[in-house]
């Protein structure tokens, strides 16, 4: 990803997150973290964005800060329209599956607020614009969130993540 050209970091993130998450085999492995492992999707882009955008490494106490921030909205908002939105899928009725794209259109506004009030944590962009060290913050920000377990998990290690992290100064 390019160096943080956009000044409101709730959008850089955003902007990040769709880009990074469009990324051949991304979602996939993304997802696979989330419904294998108890990974949080947002969680996991803001690691790798904190890096990538010259944040530097995250620590213990900011991931708890970070977990603590999309708890609520997770579990009472969009852990609740994702089954529902899962759970619709397979009706082949045409209006159910209006209802369900107005559903997956709520959840995803819920997984923008959560991430608008990370990127509020994350502050302002670092001064980083080494490239490598940025990647290697995302990586490490990762595996930190991800923990020793789930690293070494088939999920995260046949997935695309960490290859695709790429920064350009």
């Amino acid at each position: 990803m390019t160096i943080e050209t956009i000044d409101e970091p709730s959008e850089a993130l955003w902007r990040f997150s769709l880009a990074f998450y469009e990324r051949p085999g991304v979602s996939d492995a993304l997802v696979a973290l989330q419904d294998h492992r108890g990974c949080d999707v947002n969680l996991m882009l803001f690691s790798l964005w904190h890096g990538v955008s010259g944040r530097s490494r995250l620590t213990d106490k900011e991931l708890v800060i970070a977990d603590q921030i999309v708890r609520p909205i997770k579990a009472g908002i969009v852990k609740p329209l994702r089954a529902l939105r899962r759970k619709l899928r397979s009706d082949t009725d045409a209006d159910v599956q209006r209802l369900r794209e107005g559903v997956k259109a709520l959840e995803l506004k819920a997984e923008r607020v959560i991430q608008d009030r990370l990127a509020r944590l994350a502050g302002p962009p670092g001064s980083d614009a080494d490239p490598a060290r940025r990647a290697t913050a995302a990586h490490a920000n990762l595996a930190l969130y991800l923990g020793p377990e789930r690293t070494r998990s088939p999920e995260a290690a046949t997935s695309e993540i960490e290859g695709k992290v790429r920064v350009r100064g």
